[in-house]
Parts: C-alpha cells; structure tokens; sequence
C-alpha cells in the first residue's frame, strides 16, 4: 500500500491524494457491501488494542477495518466514504475537513509534545533549525500534516523563511528509508517512526514541546452519524475503545508486547514509545476548541495551507461520546 507522496508543489491535500487511495482496490466496494461499521485504523494499532483488551467481545454488529500507513490516506478514505471512522492528529483532521471532507469530531486524547520532532543523521552537521536553510527537509506524511506544522512553527521561531527550505513530503516507511539511507537532509516526524530513528543515531533538532496542539481525534464521517443504527454502533465502538484504554493504562508491559508485534519496534524501545502516549478518549472540551482553533488560524492565515478557515467548534459533536460517559 505504500506509495510516494513526495510533493514539492502545492496540490491540494485531498485531490493530491486520490491516486494513494486508488492503491487500496476494493475497500470502497466492500465498505459498500459492509454491514455495520468501518473503522479506520493507522498500523493496525486500535484494532490491536481493542483485540487485546478483549474490549470487542459480545459485538453484536459486524466490524470491518481498514488499516492505512497514515493519516493522509485513512482521512482520504472517509472522505471517499470507505470508512466510518478515522483516528488521526488534530489538524491533519481540520485540513481535511476545510477540503470538504464531511466529518465530525467524536472524541479526542492527547499525546505527548516529545512524541513528534524535527531530526537529522546523528552525523549531520546541522545543529540549529537555522541551519536548515537551504536543506531539504522531509514531512511525514502530508502538507497539513502535525510533523508540517512542527516544521513551520519551528522555522518561523529560528526566523527561517519556509521558502528558504525545501519542503517534501512522503509517507513515513517511505520517508524512514531515505532518512536511513542518508537521501534528505532533515526528517520532521512522530511516533514509531520518530524513535526508530532516534535509536539509530538520529538527533533531535526540536520536538513539540511548545508549539502543540498535540491532540489525536477520531473523526467520524457525518454519512455515517446519519444513519441511526451505524451512529448507534459507532457509539458503542466508543465506550469499547474506553475500555481498551483502561486496559492499556493497568497492562503496560502486555500493551507495550503488542505494540512491538504490531510495529516490528525493537521491544527495548517500547517503553518510551508508550511513554510518550496518553490513551484515554476524552470529550472534546473548550481547552482543545481553543487550542486547535490557533493553530489552524495559523495554517490558515499565516503559511496559507488550509483553503478556507475551519471552525473548528463546528466540527465537534461531543454527544457520542457523552452517551457512552453518562451510561
């Protein structure tokens, strides 16, 4: 399913995406046969923990799940109407959302600043983010991505113009090859991926402490809150991905064994990698409308790389998950 998604240009972050999507033949025909619900999924990581919190026992609708490399092509494949749901960052949600992708916000959770950075080869000579002038510099995995945003926050706090820097973008297994093999000159990225090479040798040259949001969201397509029974069903996925939580929370060393299966990351590593994690959904509140709401301002007005301004407040439909707390 890989696929390169180095774009120096300015496409658009859906329309760029319409040939990614067309490498995953068939999920939109079985979404369309599908009882139930679809549920999006990055790695494989929210099925794995759901799966391993035995949170999915007594579902008495069918559950599909379509997993993507990242949150480009998963949010490209609500708008496609392939999946119900979608887990991914904060803004690559509200980009999709000011392309027209129909959507809402269910529930959120917040994950730590450290868990994404802009790096280099342990052997670079770039020390400074000033010394990215001129350098090439990789996102993972779209523009518009929470890695992009880092990089521009990053750059205009080092007082670097963005147009002195040549920005690409390429999806993270993609990207991680030609890091490893000294192909580009910086890397912004997260997660996995980020501590993969921070093992390797790779320095960071700024995380996201201070600049956030920092926030992972579960985006669900309004088509499907329109449908009684799959809001119902998408309800219920909910309160079963509470209880995956708690799960992950009270079983460290199980949830860190599992994410090793699912990632291929040396066990050693995952610990930190948990650490850098908060599992918990939350209702989405004042304090993440707010802070979201900057930041797209900023993508918006001040880098130009949403088409329109989002309000984000518009986007959040905080009664599903409600449901399940006040149960």
């Amino acid at each position: 399913m890989a696929v390169s998604l180095l774009l120096s240009d300015r496409r658009s972050f859906l329309g760029g995406l319409v040939a990614s999507f067309g490498l995953v033949p068939g999920v939109t025909a079985c979404h369309r046969k599908a009882k139930g619900v679809v549920l999006g999924d990055q790695v494989h990581l929210a099925q794995g923990r759901l799966e391993a919190a035995k949170a999915l026992d007594g579902v008495r609708y069918p559950i599909t799940w379509a997993s993507f490399p990242g949150a480009a092509p998963l949010l490209e494949a609500l708008n496609a109407g392939a999946v119900d749901t979608a887990p991914a960052g904060d803004l690559p949600v509200v980009l999709a959302a000011a392309a027209g992708c129909r959507l809402k916000i269910a529930a959120i959770s917040q994950f730590a600043p450290e868990a994404m950075a802009v790096i280099v080869p342990g052997n670079s000579p770039i020390r400074h983010v000033a010394d990215l002038a001129g350098r090439q510099v990789i996102v993972s995995s779209a523009r518009g991505s929470i890695a992009h945003y880092l990089l521009l926050e990053a750059l205009r706090e080092a007082g670097v113009p963005q147009e002195k820097v040549k920005i690409g973008f390429m999806l993270p297994t993609e990207a991680a090859s030609a890091f490893a093999h000294g192909q580009i000159d910086a890397w912004a990225t997260f997660g996995v991926y980020q501590l993969r090479a921070e093992a390797a040798g790779a320095r960071i040259l700024r995380d996201g402490r201070g600049i956030g949001p920092g926030y992972s969201l579960i985006a669900v397509s309004e088509a499907a809150l329109a449908d009684p029974v799959k809001r119902s069903d998408i309800s219920d996925v909910l309160r079963r991905m509470q209880r995956a939580d708690r799960w992950c929370a009270d079983h460290l060393r199980d949830y860190a064994a599992l994410y090793a299966r699912q990632t291929g990351v040396d066990p050693a590593l995952v610990n930190r990698l948990v650490q850098r994690q908060t599992p918990g959904l939350a209702v989405p509140d004042a304090a993440f409308i707010a802070s979201v709401q900057r930041a797209a301002d900023r993508f918006q007005g001040d880098y130009g790389i949403l088409p329109r301004r989002v309000d984000v407040a518009g986007l959040v439909a905080p009664d599903l998950l409600e449901a399940v707390i006040n149960q």
